[in-house]
């Protein structure tokens, strides 16, 4: 299935569901979500895509009861079907996530719906900034779907825990999505220690867009991973992680586009950071950028 869809491209389908002349449902979530602004409840009311549902990453998209597991662990399936019939998800329906940051908190949605079962997920390719600029409309308040009868069925996406990520660098390439500051340890705004996990290779998440918050053709993400050792010829496992999970999935979307299956580390660097055990590197290895 694509992993992207146009702003004109979501308009015509959500304009041929309007107006009873589509062959299926397409249901819009918007996961409006930063570190710096975790609640993105009144971005959403004060301008959505039509008939986008608002989905709250910290609630829906993690499972805080988890101990030990980082800062945004995945959520039970049980959780992520509650949540997915809320968003008044149905199966057979197309789902396109969207955010305002290029897609760097949506690809969350993306890869646990992919995770999940659902067949056709896609991220609105420059996000609600490319809506914005093709001149298509927004809608202010909340929207309320009839609830839907997705069932979330884990097991569609890898995943990788603690103790591969830590092996990963031996035998494939284990990248960290975060900034270069956070991973050569010169800053730590949120977690315990600063660095990275030795042998990861920096490929900071926004290094797979272009000016416009679009990701990069796929030629040119291809080359930009094999920087860092990605060749898919190789056969060399490929995982990503992050601060906590999240913009770590935009790494393996990324990383899709470039015809390269990579798993995530849920964890990521906030459940390796908590853990004195393990060690923290820090300065330069082989960067994407």
């Amino acid at each position: 299935m694509p992993i992207l869809i146009t702003a004109d491209e979501l308009a015509a389908r959500l304009d041929a569901e309007r107006t009873g002349r589509a062959d299926t449902r397409t249901v819009v979530l918007d996961v409006r979500w930063s570190l710096a602004q975790p609640d993105g409840t009144d971005a959403y009311r004060a301008g959505h895509i039509p008939g986008a549902v608002y989905v709250d990453l910290d609630g829906e998209l993690a499972d805080h009861d988890a101990v030990g597991e980082g800062r945004h662990p995945l959520p039970t399936e049980a959780a992520f079907t509650r949540a997915m019939r809320r968003w008044g998800v149905r199966d057979g329906d197309t789902v396109v996530v969207t955010d305002d940051l290029g897609n760097q908190s949506a690809a969350r949605a993306w890869w646990l719906l992919r995770h999940a079962g659902v067949a056709d997920v896609r991220m609105l390719d420059g996000a609600l900034a490319a809506w914005r600029a093709a001149g298509l409309p927004l809608e202010t308040g909340d929207a309320s779907p009839e609830p839907g009868d997705a069932t979330a069925h884990f097991g569609g996406m890898p995943v990788i825990g603690i103790d591969e990520a830590a092996a990963l660098p031996g035998r494939g390439v284990l990248l960290d999505a975060r900034a270069v500051e956070r991973y050569r340890g010169e800053v730590e705004p949120i977690d315990p220690r600063a660095g990275h996990i030795p042998g990861a290779r920096s490929a900071p998440s926004g290094g797979s867009l272009d000016a416009s918050g679009r990701f990069l053709a796929a030629e040119a993400l291809r080359e930009r991973f094999a920087a860092v050792g990605v060749v898919p010829e190789s056969g060399a496992p490929v995982a990503a992680y992050c601060g906590s999970g999240v913009t770590a999935a935009h790494a393996v979307a990324a990383l899709a586009i470039a015809g390269v299956d990579a798993a995530l580390y849920p964890g990521s660097w906030s459940q390796w950071s908590n853990d004195e055990t393990r060690p923290a590197a820090t300065g330069d290895e082989p960067s994407a950028d």
